[in-house]
């Protein structure tokens, strides 16, 4: 098995709230039509001393028993139940356990996860608990892993994550983002890439060959999770960055590829989506997923493939060009 997916991914929410919680179950149908069954199975929930390897005792507390403040619950975005903490055990178990398949067959997905603005004390932006450090964390006690590295291409800085891991040199951050998204307050992460308002792909392409080329240099890791949010996606509502779909799918080859190169096992991680139409968000998901699994199934995920171009959203620029693959990186990177 290599992707993992749950019914509890779904959380019932208010008609007019802005997160698209409808992408989950229609990413889990697009995948299950194209992959064999036994490639997926179902998440499993976290326990709580799990949860304690990322999160104070303090939050773990308020959050389980639901006393968080209004403020507390505001800064999250969802309403506080006992369906919200089911969810969210699950999604952070569901990059735990892509993370053991990763280390047996060189690749795990996760279809959620990528909660990386939930800090240590509190939680934020859609995120409730931290999987990347509660599944870093969690392998390195149990021994299986040492050293890992978090590459994080969501539009949005990673600021919960690079809170977890301050200080922590065992784990090393990459976070490239839009310099003027959400958060405001951007803690460092080990290596940050503040992107401009409009930035393309041949730009976004360079900088992130660049950022992991310097990360590869200063780290070696024993497990990559990658935070694939596509909200740099030109036409995302909440991201400033104008990737197209190509350029989209370019990024995740050019994280698999670094990765398969350096011969180190990545668990994949969807992050933010908020394109208009789900359909669309469940699409360019959908792409990372294929492409994530290419090499271990494909005919099937080249056929999915396939299929799916007539479903991805076209570049809203018709002279947009496929993005360069020139590692020179924007001079003000390195």
């Amino acid at each position: 098995m290599y992707v993992f997916t749950s019914d509890h991914f779904v959380l019932p929410l208010p008609a007019d709230h802005r997160f698209p919680m409808a992408k989950y179950a229609g990413l889990r149908k697009v995948v299950e039509r194209v992959l064999p069954s036994h490639f997926l199975a179902e998440a499993p929930a976290v326990t709580d001393s799990q949860l304690a390897h990322a999160h104070s005792a303090a939050y773990l507390q308020a959050v389980l028993q639901g006393t968080l403040s209004p403020k507390a619950a505001r800064r999250i975005g969802f309403p506080w139940s006992p369906a919200l903490v089911a969810r969210e055990r699950r999604s952070v178990g569901g990059t735990l356990a892509g993370a053991r398949a990763a280390l047996v067959h060189g690749r795990g997905v996760n279809l959620a996860g990528g909660t990386h603005h939930a800090h240590p004390g509190q939680g934020g932006g859609f995120c409730l608990f931290n999987d990347a450090g509660v599944a870093i964390r969690t392998l390195q006690s149990e021994g299986l892993i040492e050293r890992a590295m978090v590459v994080d291409c969501d539009v949005h800085q990673g600021d919960g994550t690079a809170v977890v891991f301050q200080g922590d040199a065992s784990v090393f951050t990459v976070s490239i983002h839009g310099a003027k998204n959400y958060p405001f307050r951007k803690p460092p992460s080990s290596l940050d890439v503040p992107l401009p308002e409009g930035t393309t792909d041949a730009t976004y392409i360079n900088a992130l060959e660049a950022a992991l080329e310097q990360a590869f240099r200063a780290f070696s890791p024993d497990l990559v999770i990658y935070q694939s949010g596509v909200d740099p996606w030109e036409g995302d509502r909440l991201g400033t960055l104008a990737l197209t779909t190509a350029g989209l799918l370019k990024r995740d080859q050019v994280v698999f590829g670094r990765c398969d190169r350096e011969d180190v096992p990545v668990v994949v991680t969807m992050g933010g989506g908020y394109a208009p139409a789900i359909d669309d968000i469940v699409s360019l998901h959908a792409q990372t997923v294929f492409e994530a699994l290419r090499d271990l199934w494909p005919a099937r995920t080249g056929h999915a493939r396939a299929s799916l171009s007539d479903r991805l959203p076209h570049s809203r620029d018709p002279r947009a060009t496929p993005p360069s693959t020139s590692t020179i990186a924007p001079a003000n990177l390195l």
